[in-house]
């Protein structure tokens, strides 16, 4: 539908100056709906989908009616999810740019109550956070409810399904019975109307209707693959089209900590996000994640709302969800601000009827695509090289290594021959080793790389294939591949191996873990009966040491130390 300008919504201009700074051009038409009747004081009742813009629908009344030199809590908004609250008091900042004076924070479970006591001390206008840690600050009495003249509850139907009923009907009879309610929510559910009809007063109700519950810029499909392949067809995708960050949602924390370990054991730039992690470790991993250094992300559905990344260019359902429409929050995390985005599913046997419920629910169609081939991600690692090699001589970014050249020449080389020699070099440093994909007709049996490891004696190598990289842009300092030679690198003892249960992937996790190791930079991992070796860059050998000292492998205190040789393995 065609919106009008924000100009002509009501708003102040010190808010319509931030909107242009952003580069708004009209509102969504959720927000064009909203606005003027919540800077009119009425309630209401939002109904959108993800990524519809609500934040920037309830965030621009609430920053217009704020009174600024008042520092008491004048607006509260709540969410469901520690991820969201920061997320919209981020909008908020963002939104209130150009409204001095304003003093937003955000409230929630798993951050210090210290920071939040002083922030709220020091007359905190507008407060966003989750029902949890906001009643735990009711009861405290560090947050006065009482002088809240606009609640908002964001994602209503989320808190709801979440548990957290009690909390927001206590918060909500806290306030004042004057006050003004905006709610949004995804659907109309009789938990949503119930606390309508409690807590509104003739809200108008604004339902955006859409064709479809999923983006149109999101290309769906899904593949039929067996749970012990789904790595290596994670991979074969990955590198037939290297994405700039991509998501991958597990339906367990366990199968995003197997998910990771395998994927950082492939050599991607992995990392992990659940419900089991603190809240100071979240927000470490969203940094990266958001500053690209972390170009994987696995999670479970903690990270499917709350999460705004525009950058995220493919979304994988590793697990599908149970429910369609934690499939829509899913996928909306991609395809987002205009660009195009990507969902991929996995699905085996009886999964496929999910599939096609999610298709019913969504009006869209999922579209079932082949596995590719080993020969075909050969084929386009093969064309990444080419394209990166004709752009790099093309611009005349690179060395001459006119010597090195000559040399080769008058050993009687060919020109052809040292460029062939060369490029098979690059092919093999940023190939990696595809594994056998089990098909339907084939017997039962177990991953072929597992007999591959089983093969080799004492000590056991943690990877049989090469490393990963990404042919079209420069690798890392201190990544794997620019170390895989050796040359830099330290070997570290550790007292644990084969007979403590100890596996090379739970080596590599707890060290990037413990130690906060640079992606991609460990090198090979021997096991042998009662130790192991560690390859790490002799730049991060005493950062490994000291970080380390109080960590546990399997519930085992370790040594860790630099390899003295086998005097000293005891």
């Amino acid at each position: 539908m065609e919106t009008p300008p924000f100009s002509e919504l009501g708003l102040p201009s010190c808010l319509l100056e931030a909107i242009e700074t952003l580069g708004y051009e009209r509102p969504s038409p959720i927000q064009a709906m909203s606005i003027p009747p919540a800077l009119q004081g009425r309630d209401l009742v939002g109904l959108s989908e993800t990524g519809s813009g609500k934040t920037a629908a309830f965030a621009l009344p609430a920053l217009a009616l704020l009174d600024v030199h008042s520092l008491h809590p004048q607006v509260l908004i709540l969410c469901p999810t520690r991820e969201l609250a920061v997320q919209v008091c981020e909008d908020v900042h963002r939104l209130g740019a150009k409204l001095t004076g304003l003093h937003a924070t955000p409230v929630y479970g798993g951050a210090p109550m210290d920071r939040q006591l002083r922030a709220l001390r020091s007359g905190a206008q507008l407060i966003v956070g989750t029902p949890g840690r906001l009643l735990d600050h009711l009861r405290r009495g560090s947050f006065d409810a009482s002088r809240i003249k606009l609640a908002i509850l964001d994602e209503a139907d989320r808190m709801l399904d979440m548990g957290f009923r009690d909390e927001m009907d206590e918060l909500l009879a806290a306030l004042s019975a004057d006050r003004q309610t905006l709610f949004f929510s995804a659907t109309m559910n009789p938990g949503v109307s119930r606390l309508i009809q409690r807590f509104g007063k003739n809200p108008e109700i604004i339902e955006v209707q859409q064709k479809s519950r999923t983006v149109s810029t999101v290309d769906q499909s899904y593949f039929e693959v067996r749970q012990r392949s789904k790595v290596e067809v994670l991979s074969r995708i990955l590198d037939m089209s290297p994405p700039r960050l991509a998501l991958i949602f597990c339906n367990t924390k366990r199968s995003v900590d197997e998910c990771t370990e395998d994927l950082v054991n492939r050599g991607y730039a992995a990392d992990r996000l659940h419900g089991d992690m603190t809240q100071q470790m979240r927000e470490r991993v969203l940094k990266r994640f958001r500053e690209g250094s972390v170009e994987l992300l696995v999670a479970t559905d903690v990270a499917a709302r709350g999460l705004d990344i525009d950058e995220i260019d493919i979304v994988f359902n590793y697990d599908l969800p149970t429910d369609p429409e934690d499939y829509v929050h899913r996928i909306g995390r991609t395809g987002r601000a205009g660009r195009s985005g990507r969902a991929v599913s996995f699905v085996y046997g009886r999964e496929i009827y999910r599939i096609q419920s999610i298709e019913r629910y969504t009006r869209s169609v999922i579209r079932r695509e082949r596995i590719p081939s080993q020969e075909q991600v050969e084929g386009r690692r093969a064309d990444l090289i080419f394209d990166s090699l004709k752009e790099r001589l093309e611009t005349g970014k690179f060395d001459a290594y006119q010597d090195n050249i000559d040399r080769l020449l008058e050993q009687g080389h060919t020109p052809t021959d040292i460029a062939g020699a060369l490029v098979t070099l690059l092919r093999e440093a940023s190939g990696r080793e595809g594994s056998a994909i089990e098909e339907d007709r084939e017997p039962e049996r177990r991953d072929p790389r597992d007999a591959k490891f089983k093969k080799s004696k004492d000590p056991v190598f943690l990877r049989e294939s090469g490393p990963k990289s990404h042919p079209e842009r420069p690798e890392r300092p201190g990544s794997r591949d620019a170390q895989s030679s050796g040359h830099g690198m330290a070997s570290l003892f550790l007292s644990l191996g084969k007979t403590h249960g100890v596996m090379a992937k739970e080596i590599v996790g707890m060290l990037y873990r413990e130690a906060g190791l640079p992606d991609g930079c460990l090198g090979r991992i021997s096991l042998f009966p009662k130790h192991s070796l560690v390859d790490v860059p002799e730049a991060f050998v005493n950062q490994v040491i000291d970080r380390t000292r109080n960590a546990r492998l399997r519930g085992r205190p370790f040594r860790i130390d630099r390899d003295r040789g086998p005097l000293d393995r005891s």
